[in-house]
């Protein structure tokens, strides 16, 4: 099974351009051309959150449009960027019921084909960084207790620091409580995230969180105390993670036009 995941979309209306400089809404659109035939086909799609960039309807409207062309399961998560009732409003189809699982919060189980899926809400509303309460942890818990199959949980913001200080400074509150939960169930073979615009792998007790880079801009990689928030044009991209035999692999993917592939040999020698 393949499980793609993209991130940190952040669509605008009317030809607008985030931050003046980036056309989001044509990046995804080749994300998404990528996706379905430039690269192996996955079996689900997961976006975790950000899908716009202000929570409107017309934004999400244009999201949908782009989504389109997905033609597997498409799980959506809420970023610090979405307003959650927009969202489920915008996707009001029964595929899409997973949205309204949860009463208060974007959150939900779904069973991926020898996989399951938890996603969780980490959104504080009009705020950048995310939050666990107790209501959140407990309903984690209790999910992961109620079945012990091979789990991916899913999630906007990463629940540990990257070292990337104005990104960190958001905050994550519950970063610890969180960190406990996951560490009393070993059959969590994975914590996805977005927010970063970047990949970054972590230790999380037992199992590994990372985070997926977006298909349009990404955080600058700058480690030194006080560095600025700033954004760079590098290559954008997603995670595909290929579940076999048990086993739970990630690649990076990047989304462009790449000379190649070469061969290495000819003739079944290396070539010279």
């Amino acid at each position: 099974m393949l499980i793609a995941q993209i991130s940190d979309t952040h669509i605008k209306t009317d030809g607008r351009l985030a931050y003046g400089v980036v056309d989001t809404a044509a990046m995804l659109e080749r994300c998404v051309h990528h996706l379905m035939h430039a690269g192996p086909h996955p079996d689900v799609v997961i976006a975790t959150g950000d899908l716009v960039d202000f929570g409107k309807p017309e934004e999400y409207a244009l999201l949908k449009q782009l989504l389109a062309p997905i033609d597997v399961p498409l799980y959506l998560l809420a970023g610090n960027h979405d307003e959650r009732a927009a969202l489920r409003d915008a996707f009001p189809e029964p595929e899409f019921d997973y949205l309204r699982q949860h009463p208060d919060f974007v959150q939900y189980t779904a069973n991926l084909g020898g996989l399951r899926l938890i996603a969780l809400d980490t959104v504080i509303p009009r705020q950048g960084g995310g939050r666990m309460c107790p209501e959140r942890l407990a309903w984690l818990d209790d999910q992961l207790s109620q079945d012990g199959s091979p789990t991916i949980v899913a999630m906007h913001h990463p629940p540990f620091l990257t070292g990337i200080e104005h990104m960190d400074m958001q905050g994550f509150d519950g970063m610890e409580a969180f960190t406990e939960v996951i560490a009393r169930h070993a059959h969590v073979e994975r914590v996805i995230c977005g927010h970063m615009h970047r990949s970054i792998h972590y230790r999380l007790a037992h199992t590994v969180a990372l985070t997926c880079p977006s298909p349009a801009h990404q955080v600058a990689l700058d480690l030194n105390p006080g560095g600025p928030d700033c954004f760079i044009m590098e290559p954008p991209g997603y995670l595909l993670h290929r579940w076999v035999g048990g086993t739970l692999v990630t690649h990076t993917c990047m989304v462009g036009d790449f000379a190649g592939p070469y061969r290495f040999r000819e003739g079944g020698a290396l070539i010279d």
